[in-house]
């Protein structure tokens, strides 16, 4: 029986309840697939900081690299200052591991009513691929006398020909494998330098894969589009920063940022890939068993997937949407289900 070693690390606030609900998903799955799981926990996050001074101790990047994928819950405390979680854990894990690609998917589940009025599941159905170690979050930047008259502040992007290429063929091929569509969402209207680069990069990508229909778009028009046509996207390819705003937009035209899953792609598996919800720790509803589990599952679907374990991936989706065709609901979705109660109707489920 194959087996596959997990570094499970539910970091803070409701990271805690929706990791181990989150769990006995993938536990029933592998049970039906016929593989296994072996994982340990890794109390890893604001919390340790706030205790020890760091957020994940020095050596926390070789044990990572020790595993076949990391389960990720999120981080965060009021108390932490909140520039620190990106820093110190999540972004530093992303670099390491050159998990270059953000996998964001969007979908409207069976079961649910999207909040844009006469869409349905046809319309709302494509993946959110962010650029996930350039861009604009390499925090390449500097204050000036921050507390004078004159003070500044600087963020440089950073995008190069390399880092341009791999997401480009990434977006590329997995449109291949979808509807054949590429939208490289921009605003080298206005970014001149950096977006104009990234536009004739991925251009010349696009001349490579001639079987696949190429469309730039204005971040701002893509907004606009993803509330009125969700419909037009297949495979969208953009920017750290952009990436990370669409993909929230997304969760909410899906009903909820609870429904949201990702990954942290390192496609060639020379390193572990991180997986978790696109939601943060909301400590204000920890503790209460009422967090949607869903995106925690669903990340946990999409590394079942990226370890080659399409058809249990493929089943844990099926059996969220016959969850939600029973109509149980969390509490963010309109329902009353607890976290367990609802991730145990998933695992019934399958």
């Amino acid at each position: 029986m194959k087996n596959y070693k997990l570094a499970v690390v539910p970091g803070d606030g409701i990271g805690h309840e929706i990791i181990p609900a989150a769990l006995k998903v993938l536990e029933a799955a592998s049970t039906k697939h016929g593989f296994s799981l072996s994982y340990d926990f890794y109390e890893w996050g604001a919390g340790r900081y706030e205790k020890e001074g760091a957020f994940m101790p020095e050596d926390g990047l070789d044990t990572l690299k020790k595993y076949d994928a990391v389960y990720f819950g999120a981080v965060g405390l009021p108390s932490v200052d909140d520039t620190l979680p990106a820093k110190l854990y999540t972004f530093k894990v992303r670099t390491a591991f050159q998990q270059y690609v953000n996998y964001r998917p969007v979908k409207l589940f069976r079961g649910l009513e999207s909040p844009l009025r006469n869409k349905g599941a046809k319309d709302i159905d494509f993946v959110v691929i962010r650029e996930n170690n350039e861009g604009e979050f390499v925090q390449s930047g500097a204050f000036f006398r921050p507390d004078s008259p004159e003070g500044l502040a600087t963020d440089t992007s950073i995008f190069t020909r390399k880092g341009i290429e791999r997401i480009a063929h990434y977006s590329f091929r997995l449109a291949q494998k979808r509807r054949k569509k590429v939208t490289n969402v921009t605003k080298s209207n206005t970014l001149i330098h950096s977006l104009i680069y990234w536009d004739k990069v991925i251009a010349e990508v696009a001349e490579q894969y001639p079987d696949v229909e190429y469309v730039k778009m204005y971040i701002d028009n893509c907004s606009a589009n993803f509330v009125l046509h969700p419909e037009y996207f297949d495979v969208i390819l953009t920017t750290n920063l952009f990436g990370d705003i669409l993909s929230d937009l997304g969760g909410g035209i899906m009903g909820s940022l609870g429904l949201g899953g990702s990954g942290n792609l390192n496609p060639e598996k020379e390193f572990p890939s991180m997986f978790e919800p696109i939601h943060g720790s909301a400590p204000d509803i920890a503790g209460k068993n009422i967090a949607n589990p869903v995106g925690t599952i669903w990340s946990g679907a999409l590394l079942l997937e990226h370890l080659g374990e399409m058809e249990a991936a493929k089943n844990i989706v099926d059996a969220v949407e016959r969850v939600f065709e029973t109509g149980l609901k969390t509490v963010d979705l309109g329902g009353n289900a607890k976290t367990d109660e609802f991730a145990k109707k998933v695992a019934e489920a399958l």
